[in-house]
């Protein structure tokens, strides 16, 4: 966006205009003593000198282009075809907004009427919103669903959802007076007997993740028996590429499937911009976020996209929408679209089964240094897995990323139970030879 400046018989003007002296009086509902009263700036720059040190700062950053990373937790590096810049670039995509129209808007409407189409198929349910913000978001506005469904007041979660889901959450319900209960882990993965001691007449969800944030791939179904048998809605978060070749969350019995969409085609700098996705049974359509595109015909016997079922929205309902969630992100989720088509089924398929050979040849390999061990009982994993060592954490962080390496996450961060614990991820992206040097540097130590 070009800088536009102002001067100041334009100031004059417009404060004149909302019938104030000076731009202060704007601010008097703030109290004084939460007022900042000077920023702590330095000089004015031209424009070449401030686009050196902008230069200078982003150079101080080091990224997966410069080292190989092995840093996942949520966000991951996959190869993105450039098939999927070429597509999302286009301007009628890149700066469309919100399809109200649509005869003016089929395009838009169309990618996102076959983004859901595949989101169903990936998850086995029946019904797919339009996207939401990202996979946190995704799992709070899940919760709420079960909440609104069951008319109950109690979530039971698993520890082993990832911690900044569960954080997002806690931050949803902190005004409502639905409770969260968390289930304990045993060995990498959610304990049923936990479950089954939480999950009682006021349970109105229970959401477990799958592969979870240790990697482990969980038994769903006796979880979903266990949401079943006391009238609850079981929420099944989930990696959408593992979906290639585990069981779906329709097969197993899962009311909703949610998770994080960034391993469909949107680059993991940053950790964002990203996309959640959320999909249902179909008797739920009228209570989930956000928005649906359906196919449908026109006057002259046509196939048309439409916005459909939008009264649960905010914009048309406002404090009794179904969520304040009225809009989604829609350039990423055109993206995931277009990555699903290049690959198809087959191709989603084989990236599964590339992301667990290699995530178990690294896995082989690290447990035979000293030092390292595995955390848990082997059990089975998808592209991540947990490593446990008596070594300084912080001097394998340094000696790796001074050999241009990043990753892994340690995980006393989020878990203090789980000191000396590391989190390695592994995904297509990886020669033999960059694991080999993995860990050759490890061992090194």
């Amino acid at each position: 966006m070009n800088y536009i400046p102002i001067n100041e018989k334009e100031k004059k003007e417009m404060l004149e205009s909302v019938g104030i002296k000076d731009a202060s009086e704007l601010f008097s509902v703030i109290p004084k003593e939460a007022r900042i009263s000077k920023l702590n700036l330095p000089e004015g720059m031209s424009e070449l000198k401030l686009t050196k040190e902008l230069e200078r700062l982003a150079g101080r950053n080091v990224s997966s282009k410069e080292c190989t990373t092995f840093l996942g937790a949520g966000i991951y590096e996959h190869f993105i075809p450039a098939v999927v810049g070429e597509i999302t670039s286009r301007s009628e995509f890149s700066t469309a907004y919100t399809p109200y129209q649509p005869e003016a808007s089929q395009g838009t409407l169309q990618s996102i009427f076959e983004y859901q189409s595949m989101i169903t198929e990936l998850t086995g349910l029946d019904v797919s919103n339009a996207s939401l913000y990202d996979g946190a978001s995704a799992v709070a506005e899940a919760a709420l669903l079960c909440a609104r469904s069951t008319d109950r007041k109690k979530i039971i979660v698993s520890k082993a959802v990832h911690p900044e889901y569960r954080r997002v959450l806690a931050t949803y319900l902190e005004a409502s007076d639905i409770k969260i209960c968390e289930i304990e882990t045993v060995n990498g993965a959610t304990s049923i007997v936990s479950a089954k001691n939480m999950c009682d007449s006021e349970t109105a969800g229970i959401i477990i993740q799958s592969p979870n944030f240790f990697g482990v791939i969980e038994d769903m179904k006796e979880f979903g028996e266990l949401a079943r048998a006391s009238g609850a809605l079981f929420t099944a978060v989930v990696n959408p590429l593992s979906l290639g070749i585990l069981r779906t969350p329709g097969e197993y019995g899962a009311d909703i499937a949610v998770g994080e969409g960034q391993v469909f085609g949107s680059p993991a700098g940053l950790g964002g911009f990203t996309f959640g996705f959320l999909a249902v049974k179909k008797e739920f359509a009228w209570k989930i976020p956000g928005r649906i595109v359906g196919q449908t015909i026109d006057n002259k016997g046509a196939r048309g996209y439409v916005l459909t079922l939008q009264s649960r929205e905010q914009h048309i309902r406002r404090e009794k929408a179904t969520s304040n969630i009225c809009t989604n992100s829609a350039l990423n989720a055109l993206g995931a679209c277009v990555y699903l088509s290049g690959w198809g089924p087959d191709g989603i398929k084989k990236l599964g089964e590339i992301n667990i050979s290699k995530s178990r040849y690294a896995y082989e390999h690290i447990i035979k240094i000293k030092g390292f061990a595995p955390s848990f009982p082997i059990k089975p994993f998808f592209n991540e897995f947990v490593i446990k060592t008596y070594k300084d954490i912080e001097t394998i962080g340094n000696r790796l990323l001074a050999n241009k390496i990043i990753g892994p996450l340690a995980l006393g961060k989020f878990y203090k139970d789980m000191p000396g614990t590391l989190l390695f991820c592994v995904t297509e992206t990886k020669t033999k030879q960059d694991i080999d040097f993995l860990v050759k540097t490890l061992s090194e130590v």
